[in-house]
Order: structure tokens, then C-alpha cells, then sequence
């Protein structure tokens, strides 16, 4: 009998607080990333896609395909970064569809059992605590070098810089992985401040721009070496043309731009958005998308600028996988697998909903956008025409005002 096509592998690498103006592709005129713009010339790249304003709702998002309010996920801190126990992950769908499952670097959705990483589907997870290196829930003592992360739950001494260490240990787990499917989930806790990074990384950016946007612009130069190293690995064992590659951001810059009190750029670039982390602007919550998979036909750079968000990323992988995906009457998402292969005849006009809440339980319409490819709803009373206006500079809520009405229906 023949044997059944060996089923891709998923190396997914997210980022945190480097916004979709932090990249030299898509015209930053300081930041070095050369390896990252490779990879966009290789890609297909979601230019309208969406995740929350903040670090734990987008990964909520991303891991359930649910919206980041549904799953007990819309802070960052007090409790509300638990992603409730019933919620099927990433990491449990893979897991059940045959694959190794491993998780390196920023969880941010629970450090104590029943929510930690390897008690939701993550076969080996290398993690440090909380949302970011050097906070309180972290081990104490670590500064992002020579630190102690935990290993499924065990602290563990590990040397180098952190994002070094994560991209260690996820092409340790490739290589132990790779005579069977994987999905290995890189998730880097840079260039989220503390900015602390090797002066080698921020010295090239010194003069140009504000100190601490040079250490900022630093971590990211290293994750876009570090990017390098990861697709090498993939070469040298041979898997790379079976394996989905996929670069995402978590939310808008966290440095790499100043704003006056509207929102507006003051300094620095911002791609001509709006608003930064935490903003219910395109700035915020517009972020990078790449996929490259050659065997896939993956492997030329392609816009695909329809409407697309967080939640639509499992449902998506679970179908270029051929592995049964989440309960799609329980999922916020769709699989934009035909848009992905560059078909969008048909594709039907949908509303997309994002927000930072912030608060002990969710407010609706706080600092929310809601969302088509054509119009944006901020905050439930002022709207955007994005196609002449991206910058979301002219309020045109009272010339249409049927607009405002189906959107908030929408949202309803």
C-alpha cells in the first residue's frame, strides 16, 4: 500500500512588542534586518492583519482561535492572563493530530498548573515566568543574560542571552524532532522591555536615534540573526522545504516611534499608522504576518491585504496539516487557507473585532476597533475610511452614519 504523505512541519516565531514598522521591509530607513526582509521576499505576507493591542490576548487569541475576551485572556497581569482550562489549544490540536509539540520562550496565559504550557498540549516547553524576563513572576535574579527559565515546570540554569537561549533549545527539540511532524512555537520575550541586549546590537544604532530605541532596534537585529541560525538548521537537516515557516508580531511598537497626544507620530516610523501598543489604532494591533512553505508553493513574496486576525491562524495550519482542527462552531476564526494560495474570489465581507481592556472584568467598546477591509470602528463612536485615510486622521462617523449602525450591530 503507499505510504501516507508525511504531514508539513509548523515552525512558528512570534515577537513581542516589535511593531509592523520595526522591520527595514517595509521602509524603517534605520533598522538593520536583513534576514527578515529575505524572508518577506520569500513569503506570503498578510498586510491587514490583526492581533489584540497587548501581549496575553494576542496569544489567547492565537492559541484558542477565539476571541481573547471569551477565554478568560484580556489583561496582562492580575489573574486575567489565564487562559481558562476548557480552552483547546494550538499545542493540544497538533498533539492530537500526531505531532511533537514544543514551546520556547514567552507563554504569558498561566505559570501554575493547570496553565502552564506543558499542561496544555506542549510536549517539552522552555519558558520563563509571566509576561516578560526580569518581572515579578519571573525567577528572581534574571536580566535577560545567564538566566533561569523553567523546563516543564522545573527551574533550570541556562548561559547566554535570551532569545539566544530560546532559539537554542527550539533547533535542540527540531533536531530531536526531526524524523516526524512537529510544531516547535518560538515565542521571544524581545524586544519587550527591559531594551537589554549585548552593547555589539544596539552600538551600530547609537547617534541615530534615542538610546533607548537603540537598544530596542538592537534586540531586534538579534532576533533577525537568530532567525538566520533557525532557518540553517532547517537546511543542514534537510526540512526545509516540508516545513511552514511562519513571523508574526504580537502588537504594535513598544519603542520604535514617539506620539503626540492624539496618537500621531512625533518621531520615528510607524509604516504611516496610528497609535502603538495598547492603541485601538491600526498601530497597535496591525502587525507582520509571513508564511513561507515551499512545498506548499509558498515561496514568492505576495500581499494578501484582505481582512485577517490571530484567530484565523489554527483554524488555518489545522487545514494546510490535513489534522482535525478545533470545533468550528466554537472558534471566532475561519481557515484563510484559499487566500493564502492567492484566492479571494468569493471571499465574503466579514467583521473582525479587537480591544485593550485593561480592567478587571471587559467594558465593552473600551478602546476597541471593529473592524473591515474598508472601515474602522474606534471605540464605538469614531470612524475611519482606511483606503484614503490609513493614517485614521478624519473621524467620518457623521457622513455615514449607516455604517456606524451596521457595525455596531456587528458587534452586538
Amino acid at each position: 500500500m503507499p505510504t501516507e504523505p508525511r504531514k508539513p512541519n509548523v515552525v512558528f516565531v512570534i515577537t513581542d512588542d516589535q511593531g509592523y514598522g520595526d522591520l527595514a521591509c517595509h521602509g524603517n530607513p534605520v533598522i538593520h534586518t536583513p534576514n527578515l526582509d529575505e524572508m518577506h521576499g520569500e513569503s506570503v505576507r498578510l498586510t491587514n492583519f490583526h492581533v489584540g493591542p497587548t501581549c496575553a490576548p494576542t496569544r489567547a487569541g492565537l492559541m484558542t482561535g477565539r476571541y481573547c475576551n471569551c477565554t478568560g485572556v484580556w489583561h496582562t497581569i492580575g489573574g486575567r492572563s489565564l487562559l481558562r482550562k476548557d480552552e483547546v489549544t494550538m499545542g493540544d490540536v497538533f498533539r492530537a493530530g500526531g505531532y511533537r509539540t514544543g514551546m520556547f520562550g514567552k507563554w504569558h496565559l498561566g505559570d501554575n498548573y493547570p496553565f502552564r504550557p506543558h499542561d496544555r498540549g506542549f510536549d517539552e516547553a522552555v519558558y520563563h515566568g509571566g509576561g516578560g524576563v526580569s518581572q515579578t513572576p519571573d525567577h528572581w535574579g534574571n536580566d535577560y543574560f545567564d538566566d533561569t527559565y523553567m523546563v516543564n515546570g522545573e527551574p533550570t540554569k541556562f548561559e547566554g542571552y535570551c532569545t539566544d537561549v530560546w532559539f537554542d533549545q527550539a533547533m535542540a527539540f527540531i533536531e530531536r524532532s526531526a524524523d516526524a511532524p512537529f510544531l516547535c512555537y518560538v515565542s521571544t520575550n524581545a524586544p519587550h522591555g527591559p531594551f537589554r541586549v549585548a552593547d555589539s546590537y544596539s552600538r551600530r544604532y547609537r547617534g541615530r536615534v534615542p538610546d533607548a530605541r537603540a537598544r530596542f532596534y538592537g534586540m531586534i537585529t538579534n532576533i533577525d540573526e537568530n532567525l538566520a541560525r533557525l532557518r540553517a538548521k532547517l537546511r543542514d537537516l534537510d526540512i526545509e522545504r516540508d516545513t511552514i515557516l511562519i513571523f508574526m508580531t504580537d502588537n504594535g511598537t513598544a519603542a520604535g516611534c514617539g506620539l503626540d497626544r492624539d496618537g500621531f507620530v512625533r518621531d520615528g516610523y510607524n509604516a504611516g499608522m496610528r497609535g502603538v501598543k495598547g492603541s485601538e489604532y491600526d498601530g497597535g494591533h496591525r502587525v507582520t504576518f509571513f508564511m513561507r512553505w515551499p512545498a506548499g508553493g509558498l515561496t514568492e513574496g505576495r500581499d494578501v491585504d484582505t481582512l485577517t486576525a490571530n484567530i484565523d491562524i489554527l483554524p488555518t495550519l489545522a487545514d494546510m496539516c490535513g489534522i482535525p482542527g478545533p470545533d468550528s462552531s466554537a472558534i471566532h476564526g475561519q481557515s484563510i487557507l484559499a487566500l493564502v494560495n492567492g484566492d479571494a474570489d468569493g471571499w465574503p465581507e466579514r467583521v473582525i473585532v479587537t480591544d485593550s481592556q485593561r480592567v478587571e472584568m471587559p467594558i465593552k467598546w473600551r478602546k476597541s476597533a471593529t473592524m473591515t477591509d474598508r472601515w474602522r470602528l474606534v471605540n464605538g463612536e469614531e470612524l475611519y475610511d482606511i483606503r484614503p485615510d490609513p493614517e485614521q486622521r478624519v473621524d467620518v462617523a457623521d457622513q455615514h452614519p449607516e455604517i456606524v449602525r451596521q457595525l455596531h450591530a456587528a458587534l452586538e
